[in-house]
């Protein structure tokens, strides 16, 4: 069959016809995709884009927006995300590479749409990101870049002409903040009407005659960011009436569902933690020197109780299997503490407890290699009751209690108000993050996602190894979520779908505490 054109020219290629619909790296993102995705392809781009807006988020809570330290920051976390830069133009880049990165760009933000619209708090924290992160882009572009969006997006700004700025040189001058007159002549101004920018005169950043703003070019993002929200806004608020309908597919219930608390970093599996092997010996030891908080707590409360619950047992279990703690190890360690009770003995423990143990690794039932629990899993389910030691201190505790261990072990003050500070505003990871620093006496800038982490980074600081180095030469990078694959009756369709890579331990049955 013949689809070739009758006009004898040829049709346009998929990288041609792409330029033409993604005209400029930066987008407001009217239009929806139309083309056909993958479900594998579906899934990545999800995970690619909120590893870019979780990072943005990270920067902006630790720093003032706009400020220098921001700016440095962000730069610093997006040379990070080396396997996620299609967000970032690059000079010298083939049309069809350049094509296919705004393409990536387009339909990871659609996609996120879909899973941020379901809720007033799941819209605000998207809309934050998307704006701040429009706005790093915007900022890099030159003069004919931004005429350029402003034009194909309706946006009428123009640049007043040198001529007019040179009349209005000294009024321009007066009315920035540290600005010299050659600065004013090197700078683009856009005329505005003073409506549009209220916040930039409230702040008197701009210079006001016969109602309207003279507008920097640096300051010009203010004007073009509020119209990015509005029509966002707009555009989630459509979105969440049209996904129920689409929910009715299994396949991408889980993914949208799940994927604000997806935890993207490395799963501390058994096996990449073969060169690292920990003994029951050396348990008490390490609890001491290198434990996060949460994992403490536990350590602490099995030596008090001689007991934990079911879910302090995975909890704890998991985290000692992750850092190296073998099968053998793990049942006489736990033997070892539960015998202590007056009311176990060790028939009594292989007969209650030992299935449980090689159940998380892997042994029984369904044999499979569970992982540690991350922060995120932590902080967002199973919170504790009483008599119950898992869950996130920081999160789960009373704030006074931390603020006492803190004193306790003579944290400076500065660290300590960080960390209440963090804990007050509900960032319990970054807050984890400033004990981790206090504890080991260090600046070093660590995100810290998952305990296992905490525990590898603080064995680094204390063995003196460089930044990035760990005792584990043979991690491979981490993927952060794993794909199950669906049965489909298109033999041509791509049918895969994604979950967390925390499974859900089918334990309900032997939960006895």
């Amino acid at each position: 069959m013949d689809f070739t054109p009758k006009t004898g020219k040829s049709a346009p290629t998929i990288s041609s016809r792409r330029c033409e619909e993604y005209p400029h790296v930066l987008q407001f993102y009217k239009k929806p995709p139309s083309e056909d995705v993958t479900l594998h392809e579906f899934e990545d781009l999800a995970v690619q884009r909120v590893k870019v807006l979780k990072a943005v988020d990270s920067v902006g809570i630790r720093n003032i927006k706009g400020s220098k330290e921001y700016d440095e920051a962000m730069e610093k976390e997006i040379k990070k995300l080396r396997d996620v830069d299609w967000f970032v133009e690059k000079t010298s880049i083939k049309p069809a590479d350049l094509s296919a990165r705004r393409r990536k760009d387009h339909l990871s933000h659609f996609i996120l749409r879909l899973a941020y619209c379901k809720s007033d708090e799941l819209r605000r924290w998207f809309i934050q990101q998307e704006l701040d992160l429009f706005r790093y882009r915007f900022l890099r572009e030159n003069s004919a870049s931004i005429l350029d969006f402003l034009e194909k997006n309706g946006l009428d700004y123009q640049p007043i002409p040198h001529e007019d700025r040179g009349k209005m040189r000294d009024k321009l001058k007066d009315a920035s903040f540290k600005m010299t007159s050659p600065d004013v002549l090197q700078r683009e101004y856009y005329k505005v009407p003073f409506m549009e920018v209220l916040e930039l005169v409230r702040g008197r950043k701009v210079y006001l005659e016969g109602g309207y703003a003279y507008v920097p070019q640096d300051e010009l993002v203010v004007i073009v960011l509020a119209s990015f929200r509005e029509h966002l806004s707009h555009a989630l608020a459509i979105t969440s009436r049209a996904v129920p309908a689409m929910e009715e597919d299994g396949r991408l219930l889980k993914l949208l569902k799940n994927i604000h608390s997806l935890y993207l970093g490395n799963d501390y599996s058994t096996a990449k933690k073969a060169n690292s092997a920990v003994t029951a010996d050396m348990i008490n030891g390490l609890s001491k020197q290198s434990f996060p908080p949460c994992m403490q707590n536990l350590h602490r409360g099995l030596k008090e109780e001689h007991h934990l619950k079911h879910w302090g047992r995975l909890q704890y279990g998991l985290f000692l299997k992750g850092i190296g703690l073998s099968l053998e190890e793990a049942l006489r360690f736990w033997k070892s503490e539960f015998t202590k009770a007056a009311d176990m003995d060790g028939e009594k423990f292989d007969r209650q407890h030992s299935y449980n143990i090689r159940y998380n690794y892997g042994k029984e039932g369904k044999r499979a290699d569970y992982t540690p629990f991350s922060c995120i899993k932590i902080i967002t389910t199973n919170a504790p009751g009483v008599g119950h030691y898992h869950g996130c201190p920081f999160r789960h505790s009373d704030a006074d209690l931390i603020e006492q261990k803190m004193n306790k072990m003579s944290f400076p003050k500065d660290k300590q108000t960080k960390v209440m500070e963090y804990i007050k505003g509900s960032h319990y990871q970054l807050a984890c993050r400033e004990y981790f620093k206090a504890a080991h006496k260090t600046e070093e800038e660590i995100d810290l996602m998952h305990p296992n982490q905490y525990y590898e980074e603080s064995q680094r600081l204390i063995n003196g190894a460089s930044a990035g180095e760990t005792d584990n030469k043979t991690q491979t990078e981490p993927r952060g979520v794993k794909i199950i694959k669906v049965k489909s009756t298109n033999p041509n369709f791509d049918d895969s779908i994604t979950g967390e890579n925390m499974d859900e331990l089918e334990l309900a049955s032997m939960e006895t505490d």
